[in-house]
């Protein structure tokens, strides 16, 4: 388990007080032993930082003589780093007030441009999110027009949701085995903008935070920008360890436990019932609120699907239990709908904090999500094709990468492939230049320098595409990879 006070989130701390401390600064930065120049690869690791957002913008670094010494190494070293990074326009100076971080001109954030997508035609599994066909958006469109012109004629502002979406999405947990009222439902813009609402009104800044380590990267990063301390319990090949989940429960009492129970992304895992009902009872018992990503739980490829995590609780139970649900995975990441079940009355309140963001989703994707969700046939159809992938993908692996190991999940979207050695984000690199974009695990780790012998390779490509992915990182193995230390952070995944 982490000490929840390691890693504080270095980029908010440095919009709290605007001066990043140097053993923070320290903890975010690659051993260089061994390394020549050190300070060059110093100086790119802080740039990567700051293009990442793990270190914000306009806060000043630490004295040059106080991160030295929380690096051991010599003053000429970090003086050595400031200049590079002043020189590439990483850093500047103010006279009499230190060295403060920024951005070089022409240079774009990382959590912007990882959304444009590959500017080349590189095969891009960084992604695991599926395209949606085209007569199906066509007919879907076509269907919601009588609709949408006589939603035209009112002010279109839905602060909770469409009614009829937020009653169809009530109607399917209820039809999953959790009886819910519409009122009981918050339409969002996607599961990722569910999650900052709970985040903005359940937790404040230094909060701890129960997570799984791996997990989900974007909902990792949107707890660093809260400023919440995050404490991790393991998911492994096999699943959780309850074990360990309840005792952190009891011992740390987080605020809040952010879980993915079904087809845990990257893992793959599905926890049993009888676990999910002990996760339930140690939070009731700790007060802690249960945010539970089911954005996957309509994958099931070989189980049936999972009912609902809160449908596990004892009656009356659930007061403490938010889920959310996306169609970001099951049917298009461009159609930005997603949803949150929850109390009645903290509906209310999140729909009041929506309100100072986006007052209310677009009326003509609440009206497509809602015609597409009525077509539940498309989804058996996504399943079957999901099913062909995992094998196609699954047959390339074993015959490219027959050292490469993983357990074939019974849902969800990749596989959480073992390298057998700490090597995935040098391969990404190498990756990229053969024309597959792949990042390392260690996206999905909660805390620095793990995961790095780990991939999550989605299947949500055709078969002929994930055939050549492998085969082109089977080629790019083969030529060596380059150092780790020279090897580019990981970006975005989706």
């Amino acid at each position: 388990m982490t000490d929840a006070n390691a890693f504080l989130p270095v980029d908010r701390v440095g919009r709290a007080d605007r001066t990043l401390g140097s053993r923070q600064l320290a903890a975010m930065l690659p051993d260089t032993a061994g390394t020549r120049p050190a300070y060059r690869h110093l100086a790119q690791a802080i740039s990567t930082l700051i293009l990442d957002g793990r270190i914000a913008l306009h806060v000043r670094l630490p004295a040059e003589r106080e991160l030295a010494a929380a690096l051991d190494t010599s003053r000429t070293t970090v003086t050595a780093v400031y200049d590079l990074l002043r020189e590439s326009g990483y850093a500047h100076s103010r006279q009499g007030s230190g060295t403060w971080t920024t951005l070089p001109e022409g240079r774009t954030p990382s959590g912007v441009t990882r959304l444009l997508g590959p500017q080349d035609t590189a095969i891009d599994l960084a992604r695991a999110s599926p395209g949606l066909p085209q007569q199906a958006l066509v007919d879907a469109l076509v269907h919601i027009t009588p609709q949408l012109a006589e939603q035209a004629h009112t002010p279109g502002y839905h602060p909770y949701g469409l009614p009829d979406l937020r009653a169809a999405i009530a109607e399917r947990y209820t039809r999953r085995g959790l009886a819910t009222l519409p009122e009981q439902v918050l339409v969002t813009s996607g599961a990722q903008h569910a999650l900052t609402l709970v985040l903005g009104l359940l937790s404040s800044p230094g909060d701890r935070i129960m997570v799984e380590n791996p997990s989900y990267p974007n909902a990792l990063e949107a707890l660093r920008r809260a400023r919440l301390r995050t404490v991790s319990v393991p998911v492994t090949d096999t699943g959780w360890d309850i074990e360990i989940t309840e005792s952190t429960l009891r011992q740390v009492v987080p605020q809040l436990a952010y879980l993915i129970p079904d087809f845990h992304n990257p893992t793959g895992c599905l926890m049993p019932e009888h676990e999910r009902a002990r996760v339930l009872r140690a939070a009731e018992r700790s007060g802690t609120w249960l945010v539970i990503d089911e954005t996957l739980a309509d994958l099931a490829l070989d189980v049936p699907p999972p009912p609902p995590f809160a449908s596990h609780a004892a009656k009356g139970g659930t007061g403490q239990v938010i889920s959310i649900g996306s169609m970001s995975k099951t049917h298009w990441g461009g159609l930005r709908i997603g949803w949150l079940r929850a109390p009645a009355r903290l509906v209310t309140e999140l729909a009041g904090q929506r309100v100072a963001t986006d007052m209310g989703g677009s009326v003509v994707d609440q009206l497509l999500a809602l015609a597409l969700l009525d077509r539940g046939d498309g989804l058996l159809y996504r399943l079957e094709q999901l099913r062909l992938q995992r094998a196609a993908l699954a047959a390339a692996l074993t015959e490219h990468m027959p050292h490469w190991t993983w357990q074939l999940p019974p849902g969800g979207l990749s596989l959480w492939v073992d390298l057998g050695e700490p090597v995935a984000s040098a391969l990404s690199e190498r990756a990229l230049d053969n024309g597959v974009r792949i990042e390392s695990g260690a996206c999905f780790a909660t805390d620095p320098g793990i995961f790095e012998q780990r991939m999550r390779i989605p299947y949500t490509t055709p078969a002929d595409t994930l055939r050549e992915a492998v085969h082109r990182m089977a080629t790019a193995l083969a030529a060596g990879l380059p150092s780790a230390s020279t090897a580019r952070r990981p970006h975005w995944v989706a």
